[in-house]
């Protein structure tokens, strides 16, 4: 079952859909609260599309799950619409956790997150940080700031960069000046320079610009003061402060950002598992059945496994 739920985020209202396990209860009428699982939203990504499917497969699984609008995006509250502000969606999920840590179907003490592509590096440091996350995975994780520091594959020219944080800083100073927020596109324009730019950028485009998932409340574009937060954002650093609570990491063999979860999950410390899935691309993962589905059977395999009884983080 699917409800839309509200909750507060650094003053902000979110807006989610709160996933529910067919025939679930209610307050008194339920008698065991269930593990929960905080599902966060690829970068520009919205609750109706990989977050919400992920979140709404789980439940099937016996889960709570909440799917989410980041913080100025989708049906969620936040002016400029489209900042992608890395630090806010770190809050967003922990915001996230202190809504289902109240649920009268949620255990407070068997709560996981799983984030996706960006999100894959926003519940790192969330989980990192905060105790009451007693399980993390990620799916086609991604550093949202090496990516736009070197690109998704790493080859980017330096110059890229350091042109976008030039356009940043003026953007900054028109929007002083009174001159509005400055935005620049997320993706090509057409299919034909999506193509061009490579795989990553053509799958990335496919996904939120064509039918396949295309939705009207998801990100075409961010602000310019989007990106001098996200250049210095390091969503792996401290990833190793996430032990002794368990980490699992699904990336797909062909993914161009498998060296982003390959590296992170180098860092980390035990317990964890790296699983591959043969075949997939990065965004394959958001959507595709032949590779949803197994991601989903180890998921629910290691939340099942590890919300089962509350981890200690002594």
């Amino acid at each position: 079952m699917k409800t839309d739920v509200t909750f507060p985020s650094s003053g902000l209202k979110l807006a989610g859909h709160l996933y529910t396990p067919d025939g679930l209860t209610s307050g008194d009428g339920n008698p065991s609260p269930l593990p929960a699982i905080v599902v966060g939203h690829p970068a520009s990504g919205v609750k109706e599309q990989a977050a919400g499917l992920y979140a709404e497969r789980l439940a099937r699984e016996g889960f709570v799950a909440l799917a989410f609008d980041a913080a100025h995006q989708g049906e969620s509250e936040g002016t400029p619409r489209g900042l992608e502000d890395p630090a806010h969606r770190v809050e967003d999920i922990k915001a996230a956790v202190s809504f289902l840590s109240v649920r009268p179907e949620v255990d407070p003490d068997r709560i996981g997150a799983l984030g996706i592509c960006a999100s894959g590096g926003y519940v790192v440091p969330a989980a990192a940080t905060d105790h009451r996350i007693r399980a993390v995975a990620t799916v086609s994780a991604a550093d949202v700031g090496r990516q736009f520091r070197e690109g998704a594959d790493g080859t980017q020219d330096p110059a890229v960069i350091q042109g976008m944080l030039d356009a940043a800083a003026a953007a900054r100073t028109a929007e002083a000046r009174g001159e509005g927020v400055g935005e620049f596109p997320v993706f090509p324009a057409t299919e034909e320079e999506a193509r061009a730019l490579g795989r990553h950028a053509f799958e990335g485009w496919e996904y939120y610009c064509t039918d396949r998932a295309r939705h009207p409340r998801s990100a075409k574009s961010f602000t310019w003061n989007s990106v001098d937060r996200i250049v210095p954002f390091e969503p792996f650093r401290f990833i190793s402060l996430i032990a002794p609570r368990p980490l699992l990491m699904i990336v797909g063999t062909e993914a161009v950002t498998s060296h982003m979860t390959t590296e992170a999950f180098a860092d980390a410390r035990e317990p964890k598992r790296l699983h591959w899935i043969d075949g997939a691309g990065h965004v394959d993962l958001y959507d595709k059945d032949t590779y949803v589905t197994p991601a989903v059977a180890e998921l629910t395999d290691f939340f099942g496994s590890r919300l089962s009884s509350p981890v200690s983080v002594n």
